[in-house]
């Protein structure tokens, strides 16, 4: 679970400081560079499994392309910045598998990891590596301090399942100073003993260090690499949710969600009862259109194949690919929420992409119940995940819960003489972002209200439910208050004539 993330230097994002809760909305126009944070969090993940290059080549353009490196380093005319810095607080699980299939506990579970990428001065696009690290480090963050850094309201039972352990020294450090050439090494410290000097010429590291573990003998560091990896943005192609799977093949959703089938087959097979799990998919669905008898898997035992399709009332079937794209991308997302194995950040373009606006609230319901819940201990009905979507739709933005939205805007900035535009996340006032951090950046009315002017009057007998919040600021007889419901926000828009 990704709690807070500070970047500099990446594209537009400039002193970019943002927290996260269970599930956030990120809304924005097109072009203001809300998708740059999704490429950060993408770009982090990578790095903890590829090389420096793989992980930057791994970055897409607006259009698609593989980006070229130097691009990612955020300019000013024609001056680069020589450096991009990263840091990131994260609750990592308890426990974990190695890579030779070994279990390894973590020490500590609330970690920061800081990560400082240079572009060489002597670098080119030929080179085969223009990228070094500066620092990179993995530390800690005790339960005492805990309180301090989770600022989203949660409740101590919960706080208390997800920060375990104790540690008196950090886990990773690796610094080169740009003034000092002469590597002083990299120190890792495998859990419970002395720290140990890796040598190697530290100047040239292909990959960050965190990449490079994979077994248990340092547990902390491989499972915030586990973390890492887990941290992925779905881009649910219809064509791949369509597909039917093999026998016996991969069964966990791909991020393009290939292996739907597969999935719920597993998910089935694992119960004593499978029907109850296509009972709940049913259910889930039908929220979303209301034909819907039942959700099940064709088994083509010939050709060994598995074929998601939806039964009507009047029982008639529908196999996946007469399915429209919006209803697969629904269903994903609905077995998403039923799979105790489906851990870490799951972040969403667009999600509202092929959903009928009234229809907005449903898919708003289901993303949040894909999130954790602060309010209760983790476990398999409360899996560690974390959901993060953005969006420029004035329906959705209406329709999250106020505490639950961010706003980026491009916001002018002065450095050296120069004037550039970075983004920055602005939150609504009076919401936990605003309550907890002095700091934090708070979004207009005038902005908000830009997004609802279009937005018809919703009636007051909308039940929107959304689980997880327990800060008496943000309900109204235990619902989460929407944007839409904040009493300034109606105000202003009876006034416009919106709401009449």
């Amino acid at each position: 679970m990704l709690t807070r993330l500070k970047v500099n230097g990446f594209k537009n994002l400039v002193d970019t400081d943002v927290r996260f809760g269970p599930f956030t909305c990120i809304a924005g126009a097109n072009g203001v560079g809300k998708s740059n944070l999704f490429d950060a969090i993408c770009f982090l993940s990578a790095l903890s499994e590829k090389t420096l290059v793989e992980a930057a080549r791994s970055v897409r353009d607006e259009e698609g392309h593989t980006t070229d490196i130097r691009s990612l380093f955020h300019r000013v005319g024609e001056q680069y910045d020589s450096e991009m810095s990263f840091e990131a607080e994260m609750i990592v699980p308890r426990a974990g598998i190695d890579d030779l299939g070994q279990e390894a506990k973590a020490s500590m579970t609330f970690l920061k990891y800081h990560l400082v990428i240079a572009y060489k001065e002597n670098g080119s696009k030929s080179s085969s590596n223009p990228l070094e690290i500066r620092k990179e480090e993995l530390t800690h963050i005790t339960f005492g301090e805990a309180g301090k850094h989770l600022l989203f309201p949660h409740s101590k039972e919960w706080r208390t399942s997800v920060v375990q352990g104790k540690r008196r020294t950090p886990f990773l450090i690796f610094t080169i100073e740009p003034e000092d050439r002469n590597s002083p090494g990299i120190y890792l410290f495998p859990d419970g003993r002395r720290g140990r000097m890796l040598r190697g010429d530290a100047m040239n590291l292909p990959r960050t260090v965190l990449s490079t573990v994979n077994t248990a003998e340092s547990p902390t560091v491989l499972l915030a690499k586990r973390e890492m990896q887990s941290w992925r943005l779905l881009q649910l192609e219809p064509s791949a949710l369509r597909r039917a799977d093999v026998f016996n093949g991969p069964d966990h959703i791909q991020t393009n969600g290939s292996h739907l089938a597969a999935t719920m087959t597993r998910l089935a097979d694992n119960e004593e009862d499978g029907n109850q799990i296509f009972g709940q998919i049913a259910v889930r669905l039908s929220e979303l259109i209301n034909d819907v008898r039942e959700v099940s898997i064709d088994r083509d035992e010939r050709r060994e194949l598995l074929t998601v399709q939806v039964t009507g009332h009047d029982k008639t079937i529908y196999p996946a690919h007469a399915l429209s794209d919006g209803t697969l991308r629904f269903l994903a997302l609905a077995v998403l929420e039923l799979d105790p194995e489906a851990l870490g950040v799951l972040c969403l373009e667009e999600p509202e992409n092929g959903i009928h606006p009234e229809r907005i609230p449903a898919m708003l319901r289901l993303l949040q119940d894909i999130a954790n819940d602060p309010t209760v201990p983790i476990g398999p009905d409360n899996p560690l995940r974390q959901v993060i979507i953005n969006t420029h739709s004035p329906a959705v933005v209406a329709q999250v819960p106020d505490d639950s939205l961010l706003i980026a805007e491009a916001k002018e900035m002065l450095r050296s003489g120069q004037r550039f535009k970075r983004v920055v996340f602005s939150s609504l006032e009076d919401t936990w972002r605003t309550r907890s951090d002095n700091e934090a950046d708070v979004v207009s009315r005038g902005t908000v209200l830009s997004y609802l002017d279009s937005v018809e009057k919703q009636g007051t007998e909308t039940e929107f439910l959304f689980a997880g919040s327990t800060d008496p600021h943000t309900q109204h007889n235990g619902i989460p208050r929407r944007v839409i419901d904040r009493e300034e926000i109606q105000e202003a828009l009876s006034e416009s004539g919106v709401l009449m």
